[in-house]
């Protein structure tokens, strides 16, 4: 059984005990998050296409932890025209664990 969820501007395909790395959530550490946009999901009885999402369809999952990724650089030049501009960026995610998919 696995469903595909949408958070964060992004989709994620999940199954019950999976790591998801998303865009840093409002829910604190150890919190129980819902996502509700529920896209499709795959279970016993079939697949199950939501029209955008599925009715009644919900992912819990436990955020575990929050963080900041790799580093990566920003820089911006220009050729013959003395402009450089060099700036890092560490983007903030949640580690989420998937618990439960009801639909």
């Amino acid at each position: 059984m696995y469903a595909i969820i949408k958070t964060g501007g992004k989709q994620y395909k999940v199954q019950e005990g999976d790591v998801i790395y998303v865009e840093k959530l409002s829910a604190n550490e150890g919190d129980v998050v819902e996502f509700d946009q529920v896209l499709m999901v795959q279970n016993d009885n079939g697949l199950v296409v939501g029209n955008p999402t599925v009715a009644n369809a919900k992912v819990t999952g436990k955020v575990e932890k929050h963080g900041r990724g790799k580093k990566i650089i920003v820089y911006k030049y220009k050729a013959k025209k003395n402009y450089r501009r060099k700036q890092g960026h560490r983007q903030p995610y949640s580690k989420v664990v998937i618990e439960k998919i009801n639909a």
